[in-house]
């Protein structure tokens, strides 16, 4: 018969040995190893998104804004898309893209460097003529 003394038995119970904690440990640094680098790309393409969505709605809005005009019977392209100023920030008292975007511009992730040239939020440079109403990305 075998009978485990009672002291044995708690012994037994106390807790994790250091060697679980250490397996514990490096599990999670692993998984956070291959996580977070994800979440980065996430970011990263999120913003890239993002901004080609602007840009995409700022070319249509310019074309948009020329017919308008065209159809009046004096075709132009607006003379600036804002009147935010050079190296400024967008916000929500200084909108981008308001001469064309009609639900108040654009209020966060875009900087202007010149009277006509923006910077997006994944980095890309573009600049506006409005001799010839192109919106190019630099």
């Amino acid at each position: 018969m075998n009978v485990s003394s009672p002291i044995s038995a708690r012994t037994a119970e106390r807790g994790f040995t250091l060697i679980e904690l250490v397996v514990i440990i490096v599990i999670l640094g692993v998984l956070s190893a291959v996580a977070v680098p994800i979440f980065v790309d996430l970011q990263d393409e999120a913003n890239q998104a993002a901004e080609e969505g602007v840009v995409g709605n700022v070319r249509s809005a310019i074309s948009l804004y020329y017919a308008n005009l065209a159809a009046s019977g004096t075709p132009r392209y607006p003379g600036s898309l804002d009147a935010a100023t050079a190296s400024s920030s967008a916000g929500n008292t200084n909108p981008f893209f308001t001469s064309v975007l009609s639900q108040g511009g654009v209020t966060r992730d875009w900087t202007k460097n010149a009277s006509s040239q923006y910077v997006g939020p994944a980095g890309g440079v573009y600049a506006y003529t409005s001799a010839t109403g192109q919106f190019t990305k630099q």
